[in-house]
């Protein structure tokens, strides 16, 4: 089922599907909810998928012109207050894992479990470097033609998200995890990086790995940005999968 919710200023659209425990699935950067769809094409057994495309992405929109993961963290939690959800589990991809990052530490009590996919604490001077050359000059009709089968407010909100790319190059402030922060996350967190990521270096889920309290750590070979599609999609379902099943007694509250 597709819809809308008016949260913070704007509209966020999103597909909620299945039963069971609620699971959140967050996407990467300049992607879409339908992303995932190449990862689980068929309902996760024993679950209600929230998919929603992030501010600014796909259908959903963003009037105020900015983008920082701490306030898209925000709209995510009045979705789910809007749906009703008090605790969730949750699979975060790139942006979605830095979504996350954010959720787990503003209100902890909220995801009980998450899988942190090519996420980072904060931006290394490789990913800045690559952010600068985020702009729409010299943008081939296939990429442009990609882009606009996955937004569909318009030209305009594609290049506002390559304008906020090269806003994070700058940014210190929004992505600025400390192992003190960190350490304040209780939900059973698993963290899934490719060891050939050109954005952020594997130390960084490494560290990640260390200062998370209940954290496992999943490096996967010759694994580049978003290991989780194409031929290593098959192994991915199958941990992601064992790791949701896996519940403490306080992951079993529901409203």
């Amino acid at each position: 089922m597709s819809l809308t919710a008016d949260v913070n200023g704007l509209q966020l659209f999103y597909r909620d599907s299945g039963s069971g425990d609620p699971l959140l699935l967050l996407h990467g950067f300049t992607g879409s909810g339908d992303d995932w769809k190449h990862v689980f094409p068929n309902q996760i057994e024993g679950h209600r998928a929230i998919v929603p495309d992030l501010r600014g992405h796909g259908r959903s929109t963003n009037p105020g012109g900015f983008f920082k993961f701490a306030d898209v963290a925000r709209d995510i939690f009045a979705l789910l207050d809007r749906l009703g959800i008090d605790r969730v589990k949750a699979i975060g991809m790139s942006a979605g894992a830095n979504t996350l990052l954010h959720m787990a530490t503003l209100q902890p009590s909220r995801v009980s479990a998450m899988i942190h996919v090519s996420g980072t604490p904060r931006f290394p001077d490789q990913a800045r470097a690559i952010m600068r050359t985020m702009i729409e000059e010299g943008r081939s009709p296939e990429e442009w033609a990609e882009m606009r089968a996955r937004h569909h407010l318009g030209d305009n909100q594609i290049r506002a998200l390559w304008r906020h790319a090269r806003e994070f190059a700058d940014d210190r402030d929004d992505m600025n995890f400390t192992a003190a922060t960190l350490f304040t996350i209780t939900a059973r967190t698993l963290i899934v990086h490719g060891d050939r990521d050109p954005l952020y270096p594997v130390e960084q889920a490494v560290e990640l790995f260390r200062w998370i309290p209940d954290a496992s750590l999943w490096v996967v070979p010759n694994g580049g940005h978003g290991p989780i599609f194409g031929e290593q999609a098959a192994a991915f379902v199958a941990a992601a999968r064992t790791f949701l099943k896996i519940s403490r007694p306080q992951d079993l509250r529901t409203t």
